[in-house]
């Protein structure tokens, strides 16, 4: 399927805005809302911070709004295929007629705007025009200078784990990141979070203080009895929805069932024998690791197919996820604005094949199981491939 004229014009015109990456600071998001009369201040919303599960958490909020009856939007980055699954009205991608308009507008109004910084202006359009009764917003990066931190306090907010990632913009330790993650604070917010190390929890509320807010743990919650996204790092971030779920309102039942009803392509998703999962960082390989040795599994029938991009702590992923496999595929995904790191570099540091084709990569060629890993971007193009679905031009934005 090819975008609408109007449609291709608008990402082209984005996707220009790509040198200037995910730029930190509100100060041009806060002027493109106040000249088109704030749309972030139309709609009620739940703000997600964290370095891993925040996308899983928003999914699982969502899930739940809507089988509370609410009318939702939802937005999170980055897409795996097309650039419409960051902004979805009732859990369906945006439209490509809405999606063209909304672009549009942001561009025309706003033409300063950094690419993430646009397609947010655009979300907060639409949930506006949309009138959703709540808009679950995931944070693109930190949280402090994040674009969608221009969002007034929120019903409520969370933050979901804190491990190192993009560690050159948001500080090199557990305890800078949580600082930024904590940001996201406001006056009278009480902030959700997730387990983590006592030393990083005493920074977020250190931070959380300073800005008038408060934490909660969510050590006490019960799991809920059905999770719809295998892999045990899911209960965690199950009680952080399930506890979202019940400050905006949501009944008991609506939140055993939105958690246990909610799908989010990508995550430990499997086609056949191949297993997708969107680890880019050592945490997330962790989780990745030990969710796929409850498979039973043996390494001689399994086959890694693993790319990173170059600003990635890719030899850790890599250590954690060559034992699950003895045949390994290293690839180079594509890589948008950014630099995927060379296969011919990690095969200096692990055995295996690179390879230059991705439809070769993928051929089980007698496995049982195919580990697609190491970049959201490469799982994108993975299950474009074997779905055979349309996509977009591939950003890490």
């Amino acid at each position: 399927m090819t975008p609408s004229a109007p449609l291709a014009g608008a990402l082209e015109d984005l996707y220009r805005r790509i040198p200037l990456g995910m730029r930190l600071g509100l100060e041009p998001m806060q002027e493109a809302c106040e000249r088109l009369g704030h749309p972030e201040r139309a709609f009620a919303a739940v703000h997600v911070a964290g370095t891993n599960g925040k996308g899983s958490v928003c999914a699982m909020v969502e899930s739940i709004a809507r089988a509370h009856g609410l009318r939702t939007g939802l937005y999170t980055s980055p897409h795996l295929c097309r650039f419409a699954e960051r902004i979805r009205i009732d859990g369906a991608p945006i439209d490509d007629p809405a999606l063209a308009s909304w672009l549009t507008r942001a561009l025309d109004q706003a033409p300063a705007l950094s690419f993430f910084e646009a397609g947010t202006l655009a979300a907060f359009l639409a949930f506006r025009e949309a009138r959703v009764d709540l808009a679950v917003v995931e944070v693109g990066l930190g949280g402090r200078l994040d674009a969608t931190n221009v969002l007034p306090k929120p019903r409520t907010a969370a933050i979901t784990r804190v491990a190192l990632d993009h560690t050159d913009r948001l500080g090199a330790t557990l305890i800078d990141i949580a600082r930024e993650k904590a940001g996201i604070a406001k006056p009278g917010l009480d902030l959700v979070l997730g387990p983590m190390p006592a030393d990083v929890r005493a920074a977020i509320e250190e931070t959380a203080r300073g800005r008038g807010a408060t934490t909660s743990s969510v050590d006490g919650v019960p799991a809920p009895a059905a999770i719809g996204l295998p892999g045990a790092h899911q209960i965690d971030n199950a009680r952080v929805a399930a506890e979202l779920g019940r400050r905006v309102g949501a009944s008991r039942e609506a939140i055993e069932e939105g958690i246990a009803r909610v799908s989010w392509p990508g995550r430990l998703e499997r086609i056949g024998p191949h297993l997708l999962d969107g680890a880019h960082n050592p945490d997330g390989a962790i989780a990745l690791a030990r969710y796929v040795r409850t498979l039973g599994v043996r390494p001689e029938r399994t086959r890694l197919v693993f790319g990173a991009l170059a600003d990635k702590d890719w030899r850790p992923m890599l250590i954690e996820l060559a034992a699950l496999a003895a045949s390994r595929i290293l690839i180079a995904p594509e890589a948008g604005a950014r630099a995927a790191a060379l296969p011919e570099v990690m095969a200096t540091f692990c055995e295996g094949r690179v390879e230059g084709s991705l439809a070769r990569a993928l051929e089980p060629e007698g496995a049982e199981l195919v580990i697609v890993a190491g970049s959201m971007l490469l799982v994108g193009q993975a299950r474009a491939s074997l779905l055979g679905l349309p996509r977009d031009p591939a950003v890490a934005l």
